[in-house]
């Protein structure tokens, strides 16, 4: 193949995804003038649920409910996917009177699904139906019908299930989503169902189990000479070290950007107390606080360090970014 046919190919591929994509946009674009009261329905039908959500489907609308299934399940409505072909094998026992079902099917005539449709309209169930035919089967005998249809597949051959797919995504997002929104699904929610991310370490981790405690906190009293502050710093390597009263409580922090302004000030070291020195009101957090908090405000005030303090004001604590750093925090 010359460079010139490699040029024209490249050209074509591109131009053809371009396609693809706004097509899709477009799918699910058109998806918003639709919503209407049916949504609505929906949203009620599975809020007054005291079961699970049973999402279903079969082919690549199988692979998108199984998706959606776990959107649901990791936004505070309880659901799992059930694969429409094994549930007339046995699986349909999953299902009890006070589940929703959410049934994808984009032609909404997907034999497998229109076989388990009487035993669960039997076991009790609701039934909502995502397809893209409101004349379907499966549409009409759902308790609730979602017209995902599209004008055209993104596919050249008007085939794959491409825009299709995508509209119905997006539907299950839109639902989840609202769903949240219903509950009251917060932050820390979202948290306690992912606790081995990184969304969860910054979540769930708080100050207390970050900060360094005890001997391992660098501190001196006022009256500390410059000498002394220097020998704490050195030993306890956090590039700093906190100036507290006869009661612990924080009155200032000398640090390594404290050392360098005063030798550059202070032509005589010796007789220099940390007192003289130090930084007053240094910027401190509670050690029940996140440690998300933690690295907001140290982004906030350009630091490194922070001293942790109880609410009387007493040092119990201190972490920087290091420490943050390796609990993956940041």
């Amino acid at each position: 193949m010359n460079d010139r046919s490699k040029k024209a190919m490249s050209t074509q591929a591109l131009e053809l995804a371009r396609k693809v994509l706004a097509i899709e946009a477009d799918a699910v674009s058109a998806l918003a003038s639709r919503l209407d009261e049916r949504f609505l329905d929906a949203i009620g039908l599975i809020l007054a649920c005291s079961g699970r959500v049973v999402v279903s489907g079969v082919g690549k609308s199988g692979h998108i409910a199984r998706k959606i299934a776990s959107t649901l399940a990791s936004t505070g409505t309880p659901a799992f996917f059930l694969h429409a072909a094994e549930a007339s094998h046995g699986d349909l026992g999953m299902i009890t009177r006070d589940d929703v079902v959410l049934a994808l099917s984009n032609s909404g005539q997907s034999d497998e699904l229109l076989t388990i449709i009487p035993l669960i309209k039997r076991q009790g169930a609701k039934l909502i139906a995502v397809t893209g035919n409101p004349d379907s089967v499966l549409a009409r005998e759902a308790d609730v019908h979602l017209d995902a249809r599209v004008a055209q597949e993104a596919c050249p051959l008007n085939l794959a299930p491409t825009a299709s797919t995508t509209a119905a995504l997006a539907l299950g997002d839109a639902l989840a989503v609202a769903l949240l929104d219903a509950r009251g699904f917060d932050e820390q929610d979202f948290a306690r169902a992912h606790p081995g991310g990184a969304l969860g370490r910054r979540l769930l981790t708080h100050v207390s189990d970050v900060m360094r405690t005890g001997e391992r906190v660098p501190s001196v009293a006022e009256a500390a000479s410059f000498f002394d502050v220097l020998l704490e710093m050195s030993r306890k390597g956090m590039g700093m070290a906190a100036v507290v009263d006869p009661n612990r409580r924080v009155v200032g922090i000398f640090t390594d950007g404290d050392l360098r302004r005063t030798l550059e000030r202070k032509p005589d070291i010796r007789s220099l107390k940390v007192a003289e020195i130090m930084k007053r009101d240094p910027r401190t957090i509670a050690p029940h606080k996140l440690a998300a908090e933690a690295v907001e405000l140290m982004d906030r005030y350009k630091i490194t360090q922070l001293l942790v303090v109880s609410d009387a004001g007493e040092l119990v604590g201190a972490l920087n970014t290091h420490d943050l750093l390796q609990a993956k925090v940041i």
